[in-house]
C-alpha cells in the first residue's frame, strides 16, 4: 500500500493488540502515527504524545488523518470508573476531536465479542440485543453507540479471545478460567494477530464501513483444549454445560464481507510456531 494512502491514526499502540498490528502496517507500507505518553512505538511509527483524557491534546494527532484505528482500552482491572472512564469517555473524547477536525476520516473502532448475553441462545450475532452487566463490554457497548451516532464514516470490529505472537494472552488463560470456573467443555472463539490485521486491513478499503462485524476464527475451541495446548489441562467433566453460546461468536457477516483468517484454527498456530 503507498504511502500516499495518506495518515493513520492508532490508539492503543503499546498494548497487546496494538503493538502487533502496528509493525505489519509498517511493512505494509501505511504512513502511521501512534498516541502515546511517553511510551516508545515501533520503528517507522511516528510517537504522538497525547491523552484520550485531555481533549486538547487530541487536536494536534489526528490532524491531517484519514483513518483512525482506536484500539485503547481498560479491560481486565477491579476499578470500574477507570473501565468506564477510558473506554466511554475517552472514546467520546476522541470521536469529538475527529468530528471538529477530520471529519472526512474513517474511525474504526476495536470492541468485543463479550457484549454477547451470557444466555444467549445461539453465536452472537451482530443485531442480538444487548445488554451486558460488567463494566468492560457495557463500556463498549456505549462507546460503540457514540460512534454508530457520531455521523462519522466509521466501523466496529467485535474481536474474540485475541492470541499469539508471543503474547503470553493464551498462557493467561488458566488462571482466568479457573477463576470463573468455567466448564471445561465451553468452546471459545478465537482470533489470531495476524487475522486482527486481515480484517483492519478490509476496514482500512471500506468494505466495513457502517457495519458492526465480528470477527473470528474459523473453529471455536474448547477450553479443555485451549489449556492442554499450554500445557495446563483441565479436570475433565460431563456435566451438562450451560450457557454453550458464551464467548462463542457467529462471523458468518466477515466471511460474507471476504473475511478469511490465514490462521484458521489454534492448531494450525501451534503446528505453524505462531502462538
Amino acid at each position: 500500500m503507498d504511502r500516499q494512502f495518506g495518515k493513520i491514526l492508532v490508539t492503543g499502540a503499546t498494548g497487546l493488540v496494538g503493538s502487533r498490528l502496528l509493525p505489519r502496517l509498517v511493512e505494509a507500507g501505511y504512513n502511521c502515527s501512534a498516541l502515546v505518553r511517553g511510551k516508545e512505538v515501533a520503528a517507522g511509527v511516528t510517537a504522538i504524545e497525547g491523552d484520550l483524557f485531555d481533549p486538547a491534546t487530541l487536536q494536534a494527532a489526528v490532524k491531517d488523518v484519514k483513518v483512525i484505528i482506536h484500539l485503547a482500552a481498560v479491560f481486565r482491572s477491579p476499578d470500574t470508573d477507570l473501565i468506564w472512564k477510558s473506554n466511554l469517555e475517552g472514546t467520546r473524547n476522541l470521536i469529538d476531536t475527529v468530528k471538529s477536525n477530520a471529519p472526512d476520516a474513517r474511525f474504526i473502532f476495536a470492541s468485543t465479542s463479550h457484549v454477547y448475553d451470557k444466555n444467549n441462545p445461539h453465536p452472537g450475532r451482530e443485531d442480538d440485543a444487548l445488554n451486558p452487566q460488567h463494566a468492560y463490554p457495557a463500556s463498549k457497548v456505549a462507546a460503540e453507540k457514540e460512534l454508530r451516532e457520531s455521523g462519522l464514516n466509521w466501523s466496529v470490529l467485535r474481536f474474540p479471545f485475541v492470541y499469539g505472537d508471543g503474547d503470553g494472552h493464551l498462557e493467561d488463560l488458566p488462571k482466568h478460567v479457573t477463576a470463573s470456573n468455567f466448564h471445561p467443555a465451553m468452546r471459545v472463539s478465537t482470533i489470531h494477530h495476524r487475522d486482527i490485521y486481515t480484517a483492519i486491513m478490509m476496514a482500512l478499503q471500506g468494505a466495513m464501513d457502517g457495519r458492526i462485524v465480528n470477527i473470528a476464527d474459523e473453529a471455536p475451541t474448547t477450553l479443555y483444549e485451549l489449556l492442554q495446548l499450554v500445557g495446563e489441562p483441565m479436570v475433565s467433566s460431563a456435566e451438562p454445560l450451560m450457557n454453550p453460546w458464551y464467548l462463542h461468536a457467529d462471523a458468518s457477516l466477515a466471511r460474507s464481507l471476504g473475511f478469511q483468517a490465514s490462521v484458521r484454527t489454534v492448531y494450525q498456530a501451534a503446528q505453524e510456531n505462531l502462538l
